[in-house]
């Protein structure tokens, strides 16, 4: 049974080397230059800007601490609680973000006229700041509860204990934002299928809109539904994590869940009219450093 289990385990952090490398390099990658873009080579902010370099940075500091679970569970420390503590933090401010440029969009879309008065870069500003300090202060009370309750696995948590922090994070931290992200999609697809189509253009246009919120919401459902299903079926007791394939599963799930962080390149970062525009800028200013050169030599 001892020789299942730790086979089981080899198992695991092998899938997890294999996909965390790739992944967390990749992202490095494609979050770094979204970050360059939307810092450095765009002039003005806009509410859609500070929104997506929050979850660029988001992304980034999540990605920073896949390394330290490619790895067999440490006793709990201060350094694993700091790393633990990061991990959540950015999971669910990564989510939260997610739904709040649902919401913008919808309330853009929806209400044109009166989004002139309700949205502006300083309220986004505000908004991400509030989240942050809202999600950081409910993930250090949840590790404080979690060490009470004698937590002493990094990375890991005793599933079979009822736990009101993870139930919450099940309800708050992926339900209620999946029916925000579900409503605010379905109205907008509405809203734009209403539009009426004069020229091939605009109906491309009103199509490519309509594909990237479907890929928006597709890519979180994916990603996010089966852990969180996951972990209120553990909570429920209807399972036993400490089954051999139940913890298998558990962890399958929670690498696909983390793989998030590099499909948001592509589900928001380089869609969006600010990033495609910025990198158009930054595509002509190397041309012409090329030209230049080229006239030096």
């Amino acid at each position: 049974m001892n020789f299942s289990n730790h086979t089981s385990e080899e198992n695991i952090l092998l899938a997890q080397a294999i996909i965390y490398v790739p992944v967390f390099f990749i992202g490095v990658i494609l979050n770094v230059f979204a970050l360059r873009v939307f810092c450095c080579k765009l002039i003005k902010w806009t509410e859609t800007r500070v929104y997506m370099t929050n979850l660029a940075i988001t992304d980034c500091l999540f990605l920073f601490t896949l390394p330290f679970k490619i790895s067999i569970p440490t006793y709990m420390n201060k350094l694993c609680m700091v790393l633990e503590i990061a991990y959540f933090i950015n999971r669910y401010m990564s989510i939260f973000l997610i739904i709040i440029i649902a919401l913008d969009r919808y309330i853009a879309i929806r209400f044109p006229l009166q989004a002139k008065n309700i949205r502006s870069p300083l309220k986004s500003a505000l908004v991400c700041g509030l989240f942050w300090i809202i999600i950081i202060s409910i993930v250090f009370v949840s590790t404080y509860v979690d060490k009470k309750e004698n937590k002493t696995i990094c990375f890991q948590t005793n599933y079979r204990i009822p736990s009101v922090p993870s139930f919450a994070a099940v309800i708050w931290g992926f339900l209620i934002p999946l029916i925000v992200l579900s409503f605010c999609s379905v109205q907008i697809i509405k809203k734009l299928t209403r539009k009426k189509k004069i020229h091939l253009h605009e109906k491309k246009v009103i199509q490519k809109a309509i594909n990237i919120i479907l890929a928006n919401l597709t890519t979180f459902i994916i990603c996010f539904l089966p852990l969180h299903v996951a972990y209120f079926i553990i909570y429920i007791d209807l399972i036993n994590a400490s089954d051999a394939k139940q913890n298998l599963f558990l962890n399958v799930v929670i690498i696909l869940a983390n793989t998030n962080c590099c499909l948001d390149a592509f589900c928001y970062y380089f869609v969006s009219q600010e990033f495609q525009e910025a990198s158009l800028v930054l595509k002509t200013q190397n041309q012409a450093s090329e030209n230049q050169d080229t006239k030096i030599i």
